[in-house]
């Protein structure tokens, strides 16, 4: 093989249309092995530059050890986890996926799931097959009139949203990074805490990543605020339903009827109390499993390939750095720091986020534009996903989701040599934050809004607003120790004797929201916020 030459090797069944992109370019040979355990596909992963793989298909530390020529992986689909991220990266191998090509199969199986869910479609047809005619047991109802509750409202909630409302439902939605502009765009009512549509949703339909934030937060507490008679349809991902709950209110009869195309563990267990939970309809996660979905993704992938071995262009991977690994290992401290200011940013700011700002004053003339990547990776992660963002794909991330993104070089700063301002304009108001480096390269937040602080951004960390008054950080702390909590540092910052106060406590371990909750009983605290950095 040429330089200007390469090849790709397919397994895993990869839809042979959806590979033209490749298959129309000279440059490329395309090898197919459907099955990685078929020794050709050793033989050809030794002159491999690309490999495109779906599910089946484990991409391990030892198969990249077994690849010397490879910069590519492409995964045809959403999900990563057969691939070793860690070991692609340190192999200098770029990995991709195919986000988009599912969006209409998931969201229109959401929809056959909400209709045979609520029509009791599979109970019929199994009474049907038994040789009865039990008409008056399959009494069902309608969509129309009836209230949709979104939580995210990303690529496939807002197109349930708009098939939805061709039936006739009412849409509210739950998304932290939804702005009133998008909302109104997409034409559905933005609610500003998950409770509220918990409570107003007749049916509740999940859109969102599987992340810290999200795991489990439909649980017995979040299913307790449903109306008696609502339904749920989870076609996200397994993990983020409390599956013990959700049998035990079907059993109870709280909830209408329920439908899971996902689970926590694949596949689901012979001993699941979903499998004999009344009224809950369960597919073996076929949200992409349509021959046009198929072919979308292999296309979508095929043309990232393409791009990233002809042309160098990354911006889709998921993992490659935009500058030499040499300048990475350098500012790496500096990239920290931004990641974390970007993670307080998502966590603080108020409202969807409509723009960011990152000003940069310090040595290097390459900092900037990756210093902005990873601001954006710590705004973006909670929302969207760890496995969907890096710094190389979040400046795309954030221009789908018409997030304005600006970079400002400042002059040197009289204080540090190392210096980093973001501004998070979100619909709540501006926010700014500040950090440097200090001594050998040692992170810290400087800034929180119009406060000045001194905060090691690892960790858990607490960030309160209270009024100025004696024996407040006591109080605080008292509470915080009764709960088991280690406070690795406090700092207090106010404006003025006897005003308000920003407190930035550095603990050790997981803070719980029902800690949060007991903060916010003290009559001194206004507000207070939970961040994980690092």
């Amino acid at each position: 093989m040429t330089d200007d030459r390469f090849t790709v090797l397919v397994t895993d069944k990869i839809s042979d249309s959806g590979l033209e992109p490749l298959r129309t370019d000279d440059r490329f040979e395309i090898v197919k092995v459907d099955d990685s355990t078929d020794p050709e596909f050793a033989r050809t992963l030794e002159r491999a530059h690309g490999l495109i793989v779906r599910s089946a298909t484990k991409v391990t530390e030892e198969v990249l050890a077994d690849a010397p020529l490879l910069r590519v992986i492409g995964r045809a689909g959403v999900g990563v986890d057969n691939i070793d991220l860690t070991a692609a990266t340190r192999n200098g191998v770029a990995v991709m996926n195919a986000p988009a090509g599912n969006t209409v199969s998931a969201a229109e199986l959401t929809l056959a799931l909400m209709l045979a869910m609520i029509r009791r479609v599979a109970e019929a047809d199994a009474s049907m097959r038994a040789g009865e005619w039990a008409r008056s047991r399959f009494k069902g109802a309608e969509l129309r009139g009836r209230t949709l509750g979104l939580i995210g409202a990303g690529r496939i909630g807002g197109e349930v949203a708009k098939r939805c409302r061709a039936f006739g439902m009412r849409v509210i939605a739950f998304d932290p990074y939804l702005s009133a502009s998008r909302a109104e765009a997409i034409n559905i009512e933005r609610a500003e805490e998950l409770e509220t549509v918990l409570e107003r949703a007749d049916v509740l339909s999940l859109h969102v990543p599987l992340t810290d934030a999200t795991r489990g937060m439909i649980d017995a507490a979040a299913l307790a605020r449903m109306k008696t008679g609502a339904f749920v349809v989870n076609v996200a991902r397994g993990g983020v339903v409390d599956e013990a709950a959700l049998a035990a209110a079907l059993e109870a009869g709280s909830l209408a009827g329920a439908a899971l195309d996902v689970f926590a563990n694949e596949p689901l267990e012979d001993d699941s109390p979903l499998r004999t939970a009344p009224n809950l309809l369960l597919t073996p996660h076929l949200g992409a499993s349509t021959s046009e979905a198929q072919e979308l993704v292999a296309t979508e992938i095929a043309r990232a390939v393409r791009a990233a071995l002809a042309d160098g262009d990354l911006s889709p991977a998921l993992n490659a750095p935009a500058i030499s690994g040499e300048a990475m290992r350098a500012l790496a401290p500096l990239f920290e720091l931004g990641e974390a200011l970007g993670n307080l940013g998502c966590e603080l700011a108020r409202g969807g986020v409509r723009e960011v700002e990152v000003r940069y004053a310090g040595a290097s003339d390459k900092a900037l534009e990756p210093l902005t990547a990873y601001v954006l990776v710590g705004l973006l992660t909670n929302v969207l996903g760890a496995d969907q963002v890096n710094f190389v794909s979040a400046g795309h991330l954030a221009a789908q989701r018409n997030m304005g993104v600006a970079r400002t070089r400042l002059s040197r700063n009289s204080d540090y040599t190392e210096y980093v301002e973001v501004v998070v304009g979100a619909e709540g108001g501006d926010l700014r934050l500040a950090g440097a480096l200090l001594g050998d390269a040692h992170p810290r937040v400087v800034r929180i809004a119009d406060y000045h602080v001194d905060v090691v951004p690892t960790g858990t960390l607490i960030v309160l607003r209270n009024d100025d008054v004696p024996g407040v950080i006591g109080r605080v702390g008292t509470l915080l120790g009764d709960h088991g909590i280690n406070i690795a540092g406090y700092h207090q910052a106010r404006l003025s004797k006897g005003g308000d106060a920003l407190a930035a406590i550095a603990a050790d371990g997981i803070v719980s929201e029902s800690v949060r909750e007991a903060l916010l009983d003290l009559p001194e605290v206004s507000s207070a916020v939970i961040v994980r950095l690092g």
